[in-house]
């Protein structure tokens, strides 16, 4: 019998153990009200966040309290991923939450619902860091490519994708869903609870005007919605009444939770609700999605704006007179400062919040910017301080938040003017094209694999620790040129070059002629008296800060061949096209196209920019000369070069892919580079002769080595915060969060 009792005894015990392990489990992974500090509804529902007329508040120290919003948007991709492919690992979410935390943002916006992992990782973060946890809004993705296409939001296959995808969304912010598996979404079990950590539901994308409009015409008998929380004005429009209905399914799913959070869909300046007399392209202000036509109904936790407003789009930021009223603290005319103000007006008795804006550190960019806030073109420091700027009149104007975009650089990304030039496209995920702007918004940079190895500063050290395999000793050096090594990565070609004598920029120049493959220039005006027995396609110019630069053969020129032979928008004379025409032209990229009516209201000439030219300094941060945009430097006889792999012809450096020569097709075409062969020389500037070349000497470039490489699948990277996150670290910490 006294066994029997022992047996017994053990066996409770071990029950109780197991009850305990197993109640821990559940209290770690379903933070309670007690643990969130919230208030209770008269219908038991649990509020953290809130909107009261145009604040968002929290309620915090048994009280509510004004709120400004620090928030950063967080893609789902990697390096050599795609966001379908949801690569990112619990370990990287833990990682990157502490950073971001550290940066002073209290606020992750997401476009849509993440892996499992995600969930768990920000239960466990903020667990230990209960005090001052990180929130989290979470995206509802819409149908996009079907509303696209159909341009009717009614049709019931898109409502019910829509309702589907909220359903999914609801389920996995309060974990209890599997998604079975679907390619390009998130699936899993989730169990874990983050709804306590949650600030909003974020309901939607950028919705297409066309679709917009057309769903208007086609479905104006349809009945106004009225749901239990939410209703549609009578004002509103059939697809504003369609967001109300989605609003409210997201509520009404919420609420079985026992919780209510602020709803919003996003919008953005294409679809807002102003009339923007001054915007040149008639698509950009057909029409409207405002706001204030959808109102709450019994839910508590309120409702509020969001609009994604960058400085450089659309075009009404340069042209829109009505914007050209209202100066920022420099006493500069800003007319961000300016939108923000009017979109602010319109929005009486409800908190407006800018969920994206932001410039790209990257050498492309794809449209201007008043006070050159481009999207794109700027070095790390620029693209901090721009942040900085456009954070502060945010903030100044009396919006309720602000969510910069974005947190990490995502590689996939393409834009309107570098993606006809990158073949294939289903590679643009493994190598870094330095020519596309929408790669380089994050503040921490996915530096390709020898980025953070090799300092370009025209010294040799790092250059000695790398491993034989990894450099290759090459020939082509003419007289003055002694050695050229070269390497690569998935960013850039690097090359370091040792001369006879230390280079004497005021005096002579540094070429670099690149053969890629059969074709181009075998004898140019910026080479006189040299002749080759393979063509160049592309020059490289090493001298004084103004000539630095990058030249392309014109017959093989990237936008002279598609605005000018295709499209017929740029000079592009008989000379120009043929093979070895002997004429370099500078590297641009488009960043607006012809405008003219009936597409727009007025007549725009084409723009374009120069995006060769080669920058001397180096990319050791503190050094004299920094920018994280260096490309050369020179030290002794030393010179050390990296060069954007686009700017030499490549489509795609992972297969080895160079543009093509042959345009009979309206679409440009991509082929196979058997390497790279160079062929450096020294010019002398006051003649312009080729140093150690005779009158019309001929010179063998096909004796020369060819650089080749492996083709990869798997691209090496590393992170690193930019300059841009100490400098945006600074501007948030000058902004309270409480008012």
């Amino acid at each position: 019998m006294g066994k029997t009792r022992i047996r017994k005894r053990i066996g409770w015990l071990f029950l109780t153990m197991f009850i305990g392990i197993l109640c821990g489990y559940v209290f770690w992974g379903y933070p309670t009200s007690a643990q969130v500090e919230s208030q209770q509804t008269q219908e038991g529902s649990s509020l953290k966040f809130r909107t009261e007329q145009d604040q968002i508040q929290i309620f915090q120290d048994g009280k509510w309290k004004p709120y400004f919003v620090k928030g950063m948007n967080m893609g789902a991709s990697l390096p050599g991923h795609y966001p379908g492919e949801l690569p990112i690992q619990k370990e990287d979410y833990l990682r990157w939450f502490g950073m971001i935390h550290e940066l002073g943002a209290r606020a992750i916006r997401i476009y849509t619902i993440h892996q499992p992992v995600f969930y768990e990782a920000l239960v466990e973060f903020n667990r230990k860091h209960h005090d001052d946890p990180l929130y989290f809004m979470q995206g509802i993705w819409s149908p996009e490519e079907a509303l696209i296409e159909k341009k009717d939001a009614f049709l019931p296959e898109i409502r019910t994708e829509f309702r589907n995808e909220i359903e999914a969304a609801v389920g996995a912010v309060y974990g209890d869903i599997t998604i079975p598996e679907k390619a390009g979404k998130a699936s899993g079990t989730y169990r874990v609870n983050a709804g306590p950590y949650l600030l909003a539901w974020h309901v939607g994308t950028e919705w297409d005007p066309e679709m917009v409009k057309k769903t208007n015409d086609i479905r104006s008998g349809e009945p106004r919605y009225e749901g239990e929380h939410f209703h549609a004005k009578a004002q509103a429009t059939p697809f504003e009444s369609w967001l109300a209905e989605m609003l409210d399914y997201t509520a009404e799913l919420e609420s079985r939770h026992g919780w209510q959070h602020p709803v919003t869909f996003t919008n953005w300046v294409t679809t807002d609700p102003l009339h923007h007399p001054g915007e040149p392209m008639i698509h950009e202000d057909m029409v409207s999605v405002d706001p204030l036509h959808i109102e709450p109904v019994k839910w508590d936790a309120g409702y509020f704006a969001a609009y994604h407003v960058y400085p450089y789009y659309p075009d009404l930021f340069r042209y829109d007179e009505t914007l050209q009223n209202i100066r920022n603290q420099k006493g500069e005319v800003d007319t961000y400062k300016a939108y923000l103000r009017k979109l602010k007006q319109h929005h009486t008795d409800i908190p407006v919040m800018v969920t994206e804006f932001g410039v790209p550190s990257s050498v492309g960019a794809a449209h201007l910017g008043p006070l050159g806030r481009n999207q794109g073109g700027h070095d790390e420091r620029e693209q901090g301080r721009i942040n900085a700027d456009l954070l502060h009149e945010i903030h100044e104007e009396g919006y309720a938040g602000a969510v910069l975009f974005t947190w990490q650089d995502e590689w996939f990304k393409r834009t309107w003017n570098t993606m006809r030039y990158e073949m294939p496209e289903d590679s643009r995920a493994n190598w870094k094209n330095e020519l596309t702007n929408e790669s380089f918004f994050g503040l921490l940079a996915m530096d390709a694999g020898l980025e953070n190895v090799l300092t370009i500063d025209g010294e040799t050290e790092d250059w000695d620790k790398l491993k034989s395999e990894e450099k290759t000793r090459v020939k082509g050096g003419l007289s003055g040129v002694r050695d050229i090594w070269m390497t690569h990565d998935e960013a850039y070609v690097y090359f370091l070059l040792q001369l006879d004598e230390p280079l004497r920029p005021e005096q002579e120049n540094l070429l670099l002629g690149i053969d890629t493959l059969p074709g181009g220039n075998k004898a140019a005006r910026e080479l006189p008296g040299l002749q080759l027995d393979e063509g160049l396609e592309v020059l490289i110019r090493l001298g004084e800060s103004k000539e630095s630069e990058v030249k392309i053969a014109s017959n093989y020129d990237f936008h002279k061949r598609l605005y000018g032979k295709r499209y017929g928008m740029l000079p592009y004379s008989v000379e120009e096209q043929k093979d070895n025409s002997g004429l370099f032209l500078p590297w641009k990229l488009a960043v607006s196209l012809e405008m003219s009516p009936p597409d727009t209201k007025g007549t725009h000439p084409f723009e374009e920019i120069s995006v060769g030219q080669m920058k001397r300094g180096t990319t050791e941060p503190g050094q004299p000369g920094y920018s994280s945009q260096a490309n050369w430097e020179s030290k002794g006889e030393w010179v050390e070069l990296r060069v954007p792999w686009m700017l030499l012809g490549f489509t795609d450096p992972s297969t080895r892919q160079v543009l093509s020569y042959p345009d009979q097709d309206p679409a440009l075409k991509s082929t196979q580079s058997e390497g790279i062969r160079v062929l450096a020389m020294l010019q002398d500037k006051a003649t312009g002769k080729i140093k150690g070349v005779s009158e019309n000497q001929v010179i063998s470039l096909s004796a020369g080595d060819r650089y080749t490489w492996p083709a990869w699948s798997l691209p090496k990277y590393t992170e690193r915060k930019k300059e841009s996150y100490s400098i945006y670290q600074k501007a948030l910490e000058s902004i309270p969060a409480y008012h």
